[in-house]
């Protein structure tokens, strides 16, 4: 019987994906010296959120199967079924890594505009 891990609350549950190390160009890019650069990976599951989040109309702002960027420092990495994943909060999260077509639908702003 396959195990799988179901995060609680605010939590997701995310697989790691190997860092692209090369560029389109070829070139082989070395990891950074000083400090580990954010990770990515795929969320697998999430929770149900927080009791309050509902009443105030708030969403989980991930799915599953959603392409996530996440600090080093991030969670807590557990080991289910000899897969290495992490679990962390959703606020933990530095964004969602989107394709062309779902960037342009998204509301987002521009900095440095002058109305004139």
């Amino acid at each position: 019987m396959r195990q799988q891990l179901r995060p609680l609350f605010d939590r997701v549950v995310i697989k790691e994906l190997e860092p692209e190390r090369f560029r389109r160009s070829g070139l082989l890019v070395a990891p950074g010296d000083n400090e580990p650069p954010p990770q990515h990976g795929i969320v697998l599951s999430i929770g149900l959120g927080i009791d309050w989040w509902q009443s105030a109309g708030v969403e989980m702002p991930v799915a599953p199967g959603d392409h996530v960027v996440f600090p080093a420092s991030a969670g807590v990495w557990v080991e289910v079924e000899e897969e290495r994943l992490l679990v962390c909060r959703v606020g933990e999260l530095l964004g969602v890594i989107e394709a062309g077509e779902q960037a342009q639908q998204q509301p987002h702003f521009e900095l440095g505009e002058d109305e004139t």
